[in-house]
């Protein structure tokens, strides 16, 4: 594997709060494969000035998360099909500086639904939220023709009354109080569910910064 140098080309992510999740498995995956490329986390306040960065310092990529997956939009030159529909991004590539915005959450979560065919399961689906990860889910749910009952601040307390039903947490609110007869997605990375997303969103990621298979 190459050190870092002149050459080596850098991808990010951006939040309030960053994370080490993106960092762990993007440059485990840029190590197995002996690339020259490195992945850093950023908490940054104003992702209009990340972009403005982004595009200075020729940056290859990024991954974008709460709270700007909407905002971003506003600073990006090109938008995927399943951007437009959505309305969120959390994955831009740098293509010569023309910025181009994907959804790699939409794609984790049709998979995810997909593998685990929790539409059979429950009658009623809750999706907690109402920002860019759940336009995400919402999205991807009505690919299978599913329904869901949003919840959000204005009815939240409504959670501890849900029982026999699949509810999908795409808040970053820990700790909720989910009766014992639901099925439980949350999108917390610290989570077992949520970490299995972030690694079938990452694969996307990687693929796209790369053009190779994440190597679980």
């Amino acid at each position: 594997m190459n050190w870092i140098n002149k050459d080596t080309e850098i991808y990010c992510s951006f939040a309030t709060n960053a994370g080490n999740t993106g960092c762990q498995m993007m440059n485990s995956a840029f190590y197995y494969y002996g690339l020259n490329k490195i992945y850093k986390s950023f908490s940054v306040q104003d992702i209009e000035t990340a972009v403005i960065a982004v595009r200075t310092l020729g940056i290859k990529g990024f991954a974008i998360t709460m709270p700007y997956k909407v905002e971003v939009l506003d600073f990006i030159d090109w938008t995927s099909p399943d951007v437009d529909l959505i309305g969120a991004a959390n994955t831009v590539i740098n293509e010569n500086g023309h910025l181009r915005a994907y959804n790699t959450d939409f794609l984790a979560a049709k998979k995810f639904l997909q593998d685990y065919d929790y539409k059979l399961s429950f009658s009623n689906t809750y999706i907690l939220g109402n920002g860019g990860y759940a336009a995400a889910v919402k999205t991807a749910m009505k690919h299978y023709n599913i329904k869901p009952i949003i919840i959000t601040r204005d009815n939240w307390d409504s959670i501890k009354d849900i029982k026999d039903s699949l509810i999908y947490n795409c808040s970053p609110v820990e700790n909720l109080p989910i009766h014992e007869s639901n099925q439980f997605i949350d999108c917390i990375v610290t989570t077992p569910t949520g970490l299995k997303l972030a690694g079938m969103q990452a694969e996307h990621q990687f693929k796209m910064y790369t053009g190779l298979k994440f190597p679980y």
